[in-house]
């Protein structure tokens, strides 16, 4: 297909796009724009025309596109260029973002959302490629919900995204040199770095060998040029590299060919397109030369602000390697920085704490420990990425510094827990700490086009009143911190002694819910699901139960919580669906062969990777028909995110059905639905508790099911207590119920006798 015959293809494709956004339907006369609109119109044409801004206006009745002189001098264009047609805007797109940016206006022009946001990279006029934010917006202006338009800002952020290009490299070359790689393999990540950095540009490392220079490392260029300068003696005229790693200084060679030091070696480096090249020596901590690192162009000229940076933070980067005094004190050094946020590691901190612990017995002074964490940052990580996370992360760090003195230690222990020391000097209050603190982090946060307001809880413990060693004083830090959580959160606790007692029977809980397993203490009920038009069972959920000798019987709300924090719910997950499996088969054999049995599945187990091999082992082991499993999955998992994707994608192919639990309560659209191949949507027992007397919620209610259909969702109400309720869920069009009205839950044998003959009939 020729270039002609492709862009052709693609203005179809756009128009396409249109005719979806109209809907194929023709204006009539009585709505054409008025004089008002008219004027808008022109008012907004001027302003597109007036500001410096990069804008685009893609008028979807006649496929023009119009161009600002903002987004022209962007790429690189005259105010003169570049024709206002679709097919010149849909070539100024690199190729490999080209379909990626049609499927979102597709679904842009499909959805009901007035704003897209994305990223990707457009060709500039000599050839290189930009990096752009883009913002689209769709234009109404009659306000019957046709678009006319779509507008568009573009903001470069090419710089932006060689900054993280870069700063990934080093933190992998810094990787690099930590697990100890051969020397070689790092000298060509620095050169890779710095070459992807500045294009055109071709690195070299020389090290010195008393006064030989010795190839090193130059991934780009030619292996004969290399050949010749490896073993030449180093001297006062001997190239560029030669005579740094000579004089000990910066030599910076402008033009090859004309420069009297490269008179006996530029017959080698002319041939192969070097015109220019700059060294930096290469020195150890002690001032001693270990080498040259080159940067060489194929055309002459010194070089920028940027590059002659970059130069001696290249030298140095390369030091690093040449000299292992150095690269270990290097090693040193980060192994006592936290690389995301840049505060103190953990290591870092307990040498501190224990510095400080000497220093304040010496001198018989006070300290406090502040033990901080971001309250609900699981669920940030869950819902909105790890990107963002971070970034949550970063601005945390920020702000603790900030509010920070200078004789302060603030360091990030893991996650999103910071510990910070502040010792009893000047005229510090002990109430005004944490308040301080736990202010500054309440603050409104902008990240990535979000705006977050976040909240901390913070355990504080005091030298020496609470502790006089590290491993106590933390452990009372640590307790008061969990006493803080437990308040609510956005709070702040002072150690005493009756927190120790409150810790240790959590401690003691905690215990015995993980020997749970082992002494069988666990147990498995079975709740029906009800056909609301036949009254016949349908379904059964599993639910466990936790009886111990102590405790009793345990409510699920308090140890599946704890489960999930100490790491158990996998083993109790995994025991509920083999149990739950097994007793399905049984009542299948029993002449019960369409129910479908569900179970709850945590957002933490469900993200493991193992979930899938146990689930199709599972069903293997135990003969369960995987079309009469159904794994119950909370809102939060129902996102675009392709890790939780590709698991429902591999669970689906099994057969499994999922569906969606406590619907209506979390954070999932609509739009997210669509993309899972979910096949219930289990309403939660919230919306049943209040829709008899509350209007508004039987409106929602009757939103949520008759939206639910629409996406192919078999509706199921949870929490079902009264006849009232059936009547009413039975008007709306819901599907299934669920509640005490029919049955509690109850073990299997007294499921089976109590609604056997009654609900389920024998086939």
């Amino acid at each position: 297909m020729t270039r002609a015959e492709i862009a052709e293809s693609e203005i179809l494709l756009l128009r396409e796009i249109h005719n979806l956004a109209i809907g194929q339907v023709e204006l009539p006369s009585e709505v054409a724009k008025t004089d008002e609109l008219n004027r808008s119109i022109e008012l907004f044409s001027r302003a597109i025309c007036l500001t410096h801004d990069a804008i685009w206006d893609w008028n979807l009745k006649t496929d023009e596109v119009y161009c600002s002189p903002g987004l022209k001098k962007l790429l690189g264009y005259r105010d003169d260029e570049l024709k206002n047609k679709v097919g010149t805007w849909l070539g100024l797109i690199h190729p490999e973002d080209k379909e990626r940016i049609l499927e979102q206006t597709r679904d842009f022009l499909a959805g009901n959302q007035d704003l897209l946001e994305s990223e990707l990279r457009m060709l500039h006029k000599s050839g290189k490629v930009i990096y752009v934010q883009t913002r689209t917006y769709l234009v109404d202006p009659n306000g019957d919900g046709i678009p006319t338009h779509i507008t568009g800002t573009h903001i470069d952020v090419t710089e932006e995204k060689k900054k993280e290009s870069f700063e990934k490299k080093n933190s992998e070359v810094l990787k690099m040199v930590a697990v100890g790689y051969p020397a070689s393999d790092i000298y060509d990540a620095i050169a890779h770095m710095y070459e992807e950095r500045h294009p055109g540009m071709r690195c070299s490392m020389l090290e010195l060998d008393k006064d030989t220079l010795l190839h090193g490392g130059a991934p780009s260029l030619p292996q004969e040029y290399c050949d010749a300068v490896h073993g030449l003696k180093y001297g006062p005229e001997v190239g560029s590299c030669g005579t740094s790693t000579y004089t000990g200084k910066q030599v910076l060679v402008e033009d090859i060919e004309s420069d009297p030091k490269w008179a006996d070696l530029k017959a080698y480096a002319l041939p192969h397109g070097l015109r220019s090249c700059w060294s930096e020596p290469i020195k150890a901590p002690s001032g001693r030369v270990l080498g040259a690192f080159g940067m060489y162009y194929n055309h002459p000229g010194l070089p920028n602000d940027q590059e002659s940076a970059d130069l001696k933070s290249a030298a140095r980067l390369t030091g690093i390697v040449m000299e292992r005094d150095y690269s270990q004190k290097r090693i040193r050094q980060l192994a006592y920085t936290d690389e995301l946020t840049g505060l103190g590691s953990r290591a870092y901190f307990y040498q501190s704490l224990e510095v400080l612990i000497k220093k304040s017995k010496h001198n018989n002074s006070q300290f406090w420990v502040l033990y901080l964490d971001v309250d609900e940052f699981k669920a940030v990580n869950d819902d909105l990425g790890h990107d963002v996370g971070d970034a949550v992360l970063k601005e945390t760090a920020s702000r603790l510094t900030s509010v920070s003195r200078d004789i302060d230690v603030v360091a990030r222990l893991s996650g999103d827990e910071f510990c910070v020391l502040i010792p009893n000097e000047g005229s510090i209050k002990e109430a005004e700490i944490p308040e301080r603190y736990i202010n500054k982090i309440n603050e409104p946060m902008e990240l990535s086009s979000r705006k977050l307001t976040l909240t901390s809880s913070i355990g504080i413990a005091r030298y020496p009143d609470d502790a006089e060693d590290i491993s106590l004083l933390m452990k009372a830090a640590d307790t008061a911190l969990y006493a803080a959580k437990g308040l609510g959160k956005n709070q702040h606790v002072f150690y005493d002694p009756e927190l120790a007692q409150k810790e240790k029977s959590r401690l003691k809980f905690e215990q015995c819910l993980r020997d749970a397993p082992e002494n069988q203490q666990f147990s498995v009920v079975y709740q029906p699901q009800i056909d609301i038009k036949t009254g016949e069972v349908v379904g059964m959920e599993a639910l466990s139960r936790w009886t111990h000798p102590d405790y009793g019987e345990v409510s699920p709300s308090d140890f599946i919580a704890a489960a999930e924090r100490i790491g158990v719910i996998k083993q109790l997950t995994e025991s509920i669906v083999l149990a739950s499996c097994r007793q399905a088969v049984a009542w299948k054999e029993a002449g019960f062969t369409n129910l479908r049995m569900g179970v709850n599945i945590s957002p933490s187990y469900f993200r493991d990777k193992e979930i899938v091999s146990f689930i199709s082992r599972t069903l293997e082991e135990t003969g369960m028909d995987p079309t009469a499993l159904e794994l119950e999955i909370t809102e939060s998992l129902v996102q675009i995110d392709q890790q939780n994707l590709s698991i429902i994608q591999q669970l689906d192919d099994l057969g499994v059905n999922l569906a969606i639990d406590d619907f209506g309560t979390g954070y999932s659209s609509f739009a997210s639905l669509k993309h899972l191949k979910t096949s219930r949507l289990k309403i939660d027992k919230y919306f049943i508790d209040d829709m008899l007397s509350d209007e508004q919620v039987r409106l929602l209610l009757a939103s949520m099911i008759e939206m639910g259909h629409n996406l192919g969702q078999e509706i199921v109400a949870e929490g079902i207590e009264s006849a009232e309720q059936v009547e009413i869920l039975k008007g709306l069009g819901c599907d299934v119920l669920q509640g005490n009205l029919f049955s509690p839950p109850n073990e299997a044998d007294a499921v089976f006798k109590e609604l056997g003959k009654k609900h389920l009939p024998l086939n």
